[in-house]
């Protein structure tokens, strides 16, 4: 497994039950999809939220939020969350809110 199942449990938690979510494995690790769009994951380094260009700011202000740079170079819209977000309720509930409100606009695929 390459991701840690503790961390899945604290993701699955914050999501919540939506209607059109699914998981796929993906980037080494699990990934959640709202009707067929990236939404966030889990991996071995921790976690990462699609939250869009316009919600990234306020992504990275929150605690353990940082840019996420698979590569090493920086993707945009995309955030990488360290493992002690997990247990931040709080945290995890406004990441979950800025994904929502970048992914819950796109066309299902």
């Amino acid at each position: 497994m390459a991701y840690d199942p503790d961390q899945y449990e604290s993701m699955t938690a914050a999501l919540g039950l939506m209607d059109g979510l699914s998981e796929q494995k993906m980037f080494g690790g699990l990934c959640f999809l709202l009707h067929g769009n990236m939404l966030c994951g889990v991996m071995k380094a921790g976690g990462m939220f699609r939250v869009g260009k316009d919600n990234e700011a306020a992504a990275l202000e929150l605690p353990g939020v940082v840019p996420l740079a698979f590569t090493g170079r920086k993707m945009g819209g995309l955030v990488e969350i360290e493992a002690p977000v997990f247990d931040d309720d709080e945290t995890m509930g406004r990441l979950v809110e800025l994904a929502l409100d970048f992914v819950g606009k796109l066309p299902p695929k």
